[in-house]
């Protein structure tokens, strides 16, 4: 086995075309892209931070690991969605792969390691931790030496959907600043071959605040006081980087990685509000006021399909036979399909224009599909759309989120940047899936001959 050290520094939704904008104010990712290698990372389909870090972590699809999102269906009820822990994961991801191999591994704050496993090392467990009473480490004992070290774990922004633009700035600068201050702690005061951390703080920074740096959001304020933020961001994630480089040995192979990208949101299309207009989904009263579908009372027998809301749309058919209250026949599943994909398709904006909405049946997206799939995966707007899955909305485009502000929706492609092997330039066609077998391949490690990704040369 190689004798390497390996260092991940994951920065959820950095986004690269923001990157490539202020790279004169970033030394030094500048210096890292320029030593190694770099480009965009496609991200999974869909491109939400689950399932992507996992699938970066097993180098498999979303399809093969069986989730689609951080709520996913348990069974064909209309109502058991259960979160994506990391009991979910049914592959093993790098540092459980290195763990049995004898190296040492240290694993901060990455999103759907809650609870944590056991490593040979330490694990400190990120995003989707229920609150800092749970015991979020590996081993029991590292949660009271970081908390003497550093207080209450931040574990995430809270409330990131927000008009209180102060309190969220701040607060997104404290999550950063924490997450690199214990990674510095960690990588000099623990024994490691493999180091990852993720933070957070990109992600909830676009959410909350795109339309004030961006200035084709169709919600820019040039006058606002927020107008810079964007770029004095970055400059403070890449300051922290440059700290936490400094305590990297220079031996290591350092990968710098988002698992997507984000732009602006141009709004949001209810798809519910659609689904009963079109007399698919049939529901026992229209709510005066916004309502989450959860709490309006359906006609399951004679409702064909109903939706979720999110970053992307899931559409779910009511078949009969598999759903309790089925209505749509087997023998016509596929055509009905095809007819919902016919009309999203012909959706438009409140002028009148395209949506440019895609749509994807399970099949057309993993070669491997287990689980509960949604039926159909929708991107509204390719994505420039959210879906809004209450009712009461009062039409089927919305210019807002129906969960809290939010001026930023995922894009494809991440930010991805690799220093310390002979490889340099600028590299198309990567996938996230392709890091796992990279990290596994600089350890003399075969990678697994039915994984999604490949290894980055």
């Amino acid at each position: 086995m190689e004798n390497r050290k390996v260092v991940i520094i994951g920065l959820d939704c950095l986004d690269p075309n923001l990157v490539d904008q202020w790279i004169e104010d970033l030394p030094n990712l500048q210096r890292l892209m320029k030593e190694g290698v770099f480009g965009k990372i496609r991200s999974t389909d869909p491109p939400i931070t689950i399932p992507a870090w996992a699938s970066m972590m097993t180098g498999y699809s979303p399809g093969s690991l069986g989730f689609y999102g951080f709520r996913n269906r348990s069974d064909f009820s209309y109502d058991a969605l259960k979160l994506a822990t990391s009991r979910s994961i049914k592959k093993k991801r790098v540092w459980d792969i290195l763990s049995d191999q004898g190296k040492k591994v240290v694993v901060l704050s990455v999103p759907q390691t809650y609870p944590p496993t056991r490593v040979n090392g330490c694990m400190v467990c990120g995003w989707l931790t229920p609150d800092i009473t749970a015991q979020y480490t590996y081993p029991n004992s590292l949660k009271g030496e970081l908390q003497n070290e550093f207080g209450d774990y931040l574990i995430d922004v809270e409330n990131f959907r927000t008009d209180d633009k102060e309190r969220l700035l701040n607060d997104v600068y404290a999550l950063t600043a924490q997450r690199f201050e214990m990674a510095n702690y960690l990588i000099t005061n623990k024994n490691w071959d493999f180091f990852m951390m993720v933070d957070m703080g990109p992600d909830r920074f676009h959410h909350g605040f795109w339309k004030y740096f961006d200035k084709t959001h169709p919600k820019h304020t040039p006058e606002s006081d927020f107008v810079d933020c964007g770029r004095e961001y970055y400059k403070f994630l890449d300051e922290r980087l440059g700290e936490f480089l400094a305590n990297i040995p220079e031996e290591c192979v350092i990968m710098v990685v988002s698992d997507h990208g984000a732009q602006p949101m141009l709004g949001g299309v209810a798809i519910n509000e659609w689904l009963v207009d079109k007399g698919y989904l049939t529901i026992k009263e229209r709510p005066k006021k916004l309502t989450p579908l959860s709490k309006v009372e359906i006609d399951w027998e004679r409702t064909k399909a109903w939706g979720e809301g999110g970053y992307y749309g899931r559409i779910f058919v009511n078949v009969k036979g598999r759903e309790p209250n089925g209505v749509v026949d087997p023998s016509d599943y596929d055509d009905f399909l095809n007819e919902l994909i016919e009309e999203i398709s012909k959706l438009k904006d409140e002028a009148g224009n395209p949506l440019g909405n895609v749509c994807f049946k399970p099949g057309d997206l993993y070669r491997e599909v287990t689980g509960i799939p949604p039926d159909l995966f929708v991107y509204f707007g390719n994505l420039s759309y959210r879906s809004v899955g209450s009712l009461g909305v009062g039409g089927y485009i919305t210019t807002d989120n129906d969960i809290g502000p939010d001026d930023a929706n995922h894009a494809f492609n991440g930010f991805f940047t690799m220093v310390g092997t002979q490889s340099k330039g600028r590299r198309n066609g990567l996938s996230v899936m392709d890091v796992a077998p990279t990290v596994l391949s600089l350890f003399g490690i075969e990678p697994a001959n039915d994984i999604d990704g490949k290894v980055i040369s």
